[in-house]
């Protein structure tokens, strides 16, 4: 039986390609996540001789990273062209990176190749994260860095709770939540994981204004467990008026839950386990 929320990559590669013009438009949210993310690379010694940015989308993140790493090679890859072919557009005749399209669950990557994997908000649309952390596991050389932003369990609950109350189908994916991402990357061999989260609240006009945003930066509702028919106008302002407003019938305010994730890469080799949860500071980052 299908997991009701399995996302189908052929699906999400489509949903992309149909909103990479309009993605830099509508994904305020993203770029406030990445440049959060890109900060805390200011504590990493590290000086990478390749680095992959993994699910680069229209490549803001490969712009900066090859600012920010001017020697290093760049690898842009995402699952769809269509985002990709807006990244070549910020592409400087000097710093170049280069575009790879791939799915990160195979990735057409050499073992021990690269010395930074960086991820914003990619995770949540693969539908099976323990095999892209092996993947990154393998390409990382030892010493290597992975460091990712991934969304949590909490973001977009007043949606899924606002259509709960109208019918049985799933509306918003699942993300996961991030002790089970650190386990994940220790099943991988990742070593020393340090996970955490920051809670963000992002205020619409009204429902309409957060579906709008979510369809045209590709955030589409693509679970298997969705409805297959058309959404009627009358489900539509059930939920509108299922979901709750702000103090005052106000502004519509949504949550975010951001997770960050970072480890780094020993000899490739799976560990030994001992039980329990290892919690590591991230000044320990600091190499």
């Amino acid at each position: 039986m299908t997991d009701e929320f399995h996302l189908d990559p052929a699906q999400v590669r489509r949903s992309f390609n149909k909103a990479a013009r309009t993605y830099d438009t509508a994904a305020a949210v993203a770029t406030e996540i990445r440049n959060r993310l890109l900060e805390r690379l200011d504590i990493v010694r590290l000086q990478p001789k390749a680095v992959l940015d993994l699910g680069a989308g229209t490549g803001h993140s490969s712009k900066a990273l090859r600012h920010r790493y001017k020697g290093a090679e760049i690898v842009a890859l995402d699952l769809s062209p269509g985002m990709l072919e807006q990244a070549e557009r910020k592409q400087s005749w000097l710093r170049r990176f280069d575009s790879v399209v791939a799915d990160a669950h195979r990735l057409p990557l050499k073992d021990a190749s690269v010395d930074l994997v960086f991820s914003n908000l990619m995770l949540e649309w693969c539908h099976d994260p323990d095999a892209v952390f092996q993947e990154i596991r393998r390409v990382i050389r030892p010493g290597g860095l992975v460091t990712f932003t991934t969304l949590g369990p909490d973001t977009l609950r007043e949606l899924r709770d606002g259509w709960r109350k109208i019918d049985p189908y799933t509306h918003v994916h699942r993300f996961i939540d991030m002790h089970d991402l650190g386990d994940a990357l220790m099943r991988a061999g990742l070593a020393e994981p340090v996970m955490d989260t920051e809670r963000l609240t992002v205020t619409y006009a009204d429902v309409d204004a957060l579906m709008k945003e979510l369809a045209a930066s590709g955030s589409s509702n693509l679970a298997h467990g969705r409805s297959r028919g058309l959404t009627t106008k009358a489900r539509l302002e059930a939920v509108r008026n299922a979901v709750p407003r702000g103090q005052d019938g106000g502004a519509l305010p949504v949550s975010v839950e951001v997770v960050y994730g970072h480890a780094w890469a020993g000899q490739l080799r799976r560990p030994q386990r001992t039980g329990g949860e290892v919690r590591v500071p991230l000044s320990s980052l600091k190499r």
